[in-house]
């Protein structure tokens, strides 16, 4: 089995806006003395995550529930709609949240200076709740249960503490006293739910989670992506666009002109994409055994996920102003590696501008075969190759970036590197 997986991807888009920052121009970065457009590592996992299609992860297995609204979707309203008195599902549900996430080192910081303070009368629950991260409740919600951020849960723990809040509710305690009660059910929480395989979702698994609570596990990220970058300096084009009322054109009155002027940011560019899977992690995450007994653990899962991503990353786009540009592409050239060695991006390949004309695209892929061939002489071929490539006759050499396949076959490849067959 090889430590690592690495993917890299050359993409061209025309006319698009694949991700825009806040005034909604497109995400941008100085690289090498030039300016080149970018795509967020989060838009990019955000679109592989939801994508629903061939090759996408929820085939292979729950994926996680990412909203600040998980405990209302998936205890509050489940127990109310099951006949609980609504004061009670209300009160146990937050007990819940309290319990399964716990406080952060802020809010345990915040609350030890508080309980120094005279106590303010208020109610409890969500008027009262801090808006640090954590198990506090959105203290602007009145109306729904709200976590003050977006929480990454698994739907088997969902699940898990469902059973318990229907079997406190049985109980029909008073509401003020639901936080004990549910204390009392989750006391051997931990030791249950890790018991549970995938209990986070697939895609906690291989994107990771930040939790503080003594209930559920932190994971580290099994899957990190890098920003893509165009590999030539930033090409943008303000589009003036203006939408036709077509009242004003009719009947006696009709006058000439639009409903709506306005200007949007186009850019168009070859990007380089990167993506690097810790073999371990996965399968570690996804079985639930620890990093060092993964040698022994079943890896046909984690063979499936990485065969499943080396199709995502090369064939599923952001989709920023889709109905307007269409912005769906697939890789022009998909590199993939496994070795045991330190991995490293090839974005320094194109750490100087590639020259446009007269052929981007040639130049990108001369660019990456002398950058690739002088790495290996200076550091020594350390991992296996294999790639798949458009219109690359003459001018990929097979001997730097390994055998040439569909990218059927280099997915397959991948998943038989995390095997070990």
């Amino acid at each position: 089995m090889s430590r690592f997986i690495q993917i890299h991807t050359l993409t061209s888009y025309p006319a698009s806006l694949l991700n825009r920052d806040d005034v909604g121009f497109a995400k941008r970065i100085p690289f090498g003395g030039a300016t080149r457009t970018r795509i967020s590592s989060q838009c990019l996992k955000r679109h592989w995550r939801v994508f629903d299609g061939a090759h996408s992860l929820s085939g292979l297995a729950p994926m996680s529930v990412r909203s600040r609204l998980t405990f209302e979707q998936m205890i509050h309203k489940p127990l109310v709609a099951e006949g609980v008195d609504p004061a009670l599902a209300r009160a146990v549900t937050e007990a819940i949240v309290s319990e399964a996430l716990g406080k952060s080192e802020k809010k345990k910081a915040k609350d030890d200076t508080e309980a120094t303070k005279p106590k303010a009368k208020g109610k409890k629950g969500v008027e009262a709740a801090s808006d640090d991260a954590g198990g506090e409740l959105d203290a602007a919600s009145k109306g729904a249960v709200q976590t003050a951020q977006v929480t990454v849960l698994g739907r088997p723990e969902m699940e898990y503490f469902l059973s318990h809040a229907r079997a406190v509710c049985e109980g029909k305690p008073d509401a003020g006293k639901a936080a004990d009660a549910v204390r009392a059910r989750l006391k051997d929480a931990k030791k249950n739910i890790d018991a549970i395989r995938l209990s986070a979702g697939l895609d906690a698994a291989l994107f990771g989670r930040m939790v503080t609570s003594d209930i559920l596990s932190r994971g580290d990220a099994a899957l990190h992506v890098a920003h893509a970058l165009t590999v030539h300096a930033e090409a943008s084009e303000s589009d003036y666009f203006s939408a036709v009322d077509d009242l004003l054109r009719e009947g006696d009155d009709a006058q000439l002109g639009s409903g709506h002027i306005g200007t949007s940011e186009l850019t168009s560019g070859l990007f380089y994409g990167y993506v690097v899977v810790d073999v371990p992690l996965l399968v570690s995450n996804l079985e639930g055994c620890e990093r060092k007994d993964v040698g022994s653990a079943d890896r046909a899962l984690a063979a499936k996920v990485v065969e499943e991503l080396v199709h995502l990353v090369a064939t599923v786009s952001p989709g920023a102003k889709l109905g307007s540009t269409a912005p769906h592409a697939c890789a022009q050239c998909v590199l993939v590696e496994h070795g045991d060695t330190q991995p490293r991006t090839l974005a320094n390949a194109f750490l100087r501008p590639v020259a446009e004309r007269p052929d981007v695209l040639g130049n990108t892929y001369r660019a990456l075969n002398e950058h690739l061939r002088d790495l290996d002489a200076m550091y020594e071929k350390t991992t296996a190759r294999v790639h798949a490539a458009i219109d690359s006759a003459k001018v990929l050499d097979s001997a730097v970036l390994g055998e040439k396949f569909a990218l059927s076959a280099v997915a397959r490849w991948a998943g038989a590197a995390v095997r070990g067959t």
